[in-house]
């Protein structure tokens, strides 16, 4: 009965959803633009992109992670910095700071001051110069161009017509730019572990968007309204979404490694913007399309 009443929604108000769609999209360029004037950029970078230093420090005492952060950039305003902790069984086994702006001896000379032991030959220190980071930022960005045109060609080779290729294009970007504009808001600092989620996350949004446009177009002759082959392709991609939720959300919570907290972190945003994205934005648009095209109203 709920379901039916859904699908009801789904079909006589699918022109407010895509309408949604579009408004949640401009919500989210503009977060994106607001972050840009205040910081000079659109999403904070951490050391892998801007350069700096990362500290790892195994511990087996109790530590206070925020007040250690807080001190660090107290001491060091100019400095960018942030600590984290590794846990292992549920306990805190080591902390990681990594900063910019500021050098390693720096923080060996002021971390004992605030309670890190730093015993010689247990702690590592990685160093990345700004140049090879701006260097590793310039060809990710470089790949996630790449990674959209050779998208499109396949599309394009697929579809045969500009318009829907367009659509499923539209569809990815707007699940790229929402998933950036969350991560800036909440203030986590994309590394290139988090652009290879980004670009992980093309795949993801273009496999249902395809789904539904194979569903839409290229099945037409099996007979069915727009919408009942629509509904067709939303079982099956709700089915490959949930899938994905599900083993991201395990991963977030349960990994101990922060470098694979951060993709799974960015994957479930992504995949929860491509659920709007792909069956209201997507969906609404296509039956547009398919209704005009075929000169109904």
């Amino acid at each position: 009965m709920i379901k039916e009443a859904l699908l009801k929604i789904y079909d006589v108000h699918y022109r407010k959803l895509m309408i949604f769609s579009f408004i949640l999209l401009l919500i989210c360029i503009s977060s994106l633009f607001i972050v840009y004037a205040r910081t000079g950029e659109f999403f904070q970078k951490g050391v892998s992109l801007k350069g700096g230093i990362t500290m790892t420090i195994p511990v087996d005492y109790p530590i206070d992670i925020k007040q250690i952060e807080t001190s660090l950039l107290n001491k060091y305003p100019q400095a960018d910095i942030s600590v984290r902790e590794i846990t292992q069984g549920g306990a805190v086994s080591a902390i990681t700071i990594e900063a910019s702006d500021v050098t390693s001896a720096d923080l060996e000379q002021t971390l004992p001051e605030l309670g890190v032991k730093l015993e010689k030959g247990k702690y590592s220190i990685e160093s990345m110069g700004s140049s090879l980071g701006q260097r590793f930022f310039t060809q990710i960005i470089k790949a996630l161009i790449m990674a959209f045109i050779c998208m499109s060609i396949v599309v394009f080779i697929t579809f045969r017509s500009i318009v829907p290729s367009m659509f499923v294009i539209l569809t990815a970007a707007s699940d790229i730019l929402s998933t950036l504009a969350v991560t800036s808001i909440i203030g986590m600092k994309m590394s290139t572990a988090g652009i290879a989620a980004l670009l992980m996350l093309i795949g993801y949004s273009v496999d249902t968007d395809i789904l539904l446009t194979t569903k839409v177009l290229k099945r037409k002759g099996e007979g069915g309204t727009v919408f009942e082959r629509t509904v067709g392709a939303l079982r099956t991609g709700l089915t490959m979404t949930a899938t994905a939720l599900v083993a991201g959300i395990i991963g977030l919570f349960f990994t101990q490694s922060q470098t694979i907290r951060d993709i799974m972190l960015i994957t479930v945003i992504g995949l929860c913007f491509d659920l709007v994205y792909t069956w209201f934005q997507n969906a609404g648009i296509l039956r547009w399309y398919m209704e005009r095209k075929d000169g109904r109203t």
